[in-house]
């Protein structure tokens, strides 16, 4: 296991897509809002899904140079993205949504969490 991320690339890769989906978070296209209303997210709420994972681009970021806050940050998007596969599962809502986001972005953060910090 590695406090810092080897290789380096992967925690970067997983920072600029989620800083890509905090950026469209901002305004949220109609793929977002159907996936977030799909699951019966609540619209009050959707504000804390921005900080979420702007903390988390910035642990990734901050993750690269400071042991353990990068392999801390990849955990945390691994249950983020966890959490979110189970809402999509419980609520029935599988579209294109749920397979290519929401499970790609689990994918992607769970290879930075295995090939980038426990192997």
């Amino acid at each position: 296991m590695s406090l810092l991320p080897d290789p380096w690339w992967l925690s970067s890769i997983l920072a600029t897509a989620l800083l890509v989906d905090v950026m469209l978070s901002l305004r949220p296209p109609r793929f977002i809002r159907d996936c977030l209303d799909g699951v019966g997210f609540p619209r009050d709420w959707w504000w804390i899904l921005i900080v979420v994972k702007s903390v988390a681009v910035a642990g990734l970021l901050v993750g690269l140079v400071v042991p353990g806050v990068g392999l801390a940050a990849a955990a945390g998007v691994v249950c983020y993205f966890a959490a979110a596969a189970a809402a999509h599962l419980r609520a029935r809502f599988l579209g294109a949504e749920f397979w290519l986001n929401c499970l790609g972005f689990l994918a992607l953060a769970i290879a930075v969490l295995v090939f980038g910090h426990l192997l």
